[in-house]
């Protein structure tokens, strides 16, 4: 079984709503290490998917504050410790969301890439916006750097002259497009699903 860690190059690139579609394509299991903000995304994930496979796991950690989780965490006088964020028990395939992007720190040393296990196929979402050309560059070719399997998925309407400078110079692998659509519900992520499903089996 594999697991697919789930980032973006920024905040609010639709890491839930690729994370929902790549559960639901794999039946897979789902789990969001750290969770920050009144709006959990494992609720957001059991009201998008259909399939009765799925389970959902518990947070390491859930920080009420919309901060980066350091700053969330202090809030709460609470020290996030990676040594503490354990992998659940499955024997399915187990869809890992991140918190922002990469390097968003967990505390005053270790950011989201230290729980980001080698074995781990990282899904990074892009979505177009003025500077997503160098925050993609950046991630990908970092994570590359780091030795890990890269996929990316578009969110959003086509831009080829983004996408074609990120395809050229990465050269990672594409699952597909996600397009603005006016809401996401069971049946618009099943689409998906059903459409990226080839893509992902071959990661």
């Amino acid at each position: 079984m594999k697991q697919f860690f789930v980032t973006g190059i920024s905040t609010n690139v639709g890491k839930t709503i690729a994370s929902a579609i790549i559960v639901e394509a794999l039946e897979a299991d789902y789990w969001k290490p750290v969770q920050t903000g009144a709006d959990k995304d494992s609720d957001a994930i059991t009201k998008l998917i259909s399939n009765q496979k799925t389970v959902i796991h518990k947070n390491s950690y859930s920080l009420k504050a919309p901060l980066s989780p350091h700053a969330a965490a202090k809030m709460e006088g609470v020290y996030i410790d990676p040594n503490k964020i354990l992998e659940p028990v499955t024997e399915n395939h187990l869809v890992i969301e991140g918190a922002g992007g990469v390097l968003v720190p967990l505390n005053d040393s270790d950011t989201m890439l230290d729980i980001i296990m080698p074995n781990y196929k990282v899904i990074v979402v892009c979505k177009h916006y003025l500077g997503s050309i160098n925050h993609s560059l950046l991630t990908i070719q970092w994570l590359i750097i780091k030795g890990y399997d890269v996929a990316v998925i578009f969110n959003g309407n086509p831009d080829p002259h983004t996408e074609d400078v990120i395809i050229k110079r990465t050269k990672v692998p594409v699952i597909g497009r996600i397009v603005e659509e006016e809401y996401f519900d069971k049946e618009i992520i099943k689409k998906y699903a059903d459409e990226f499903r080839e893509a992902l089996l071959t990661l």
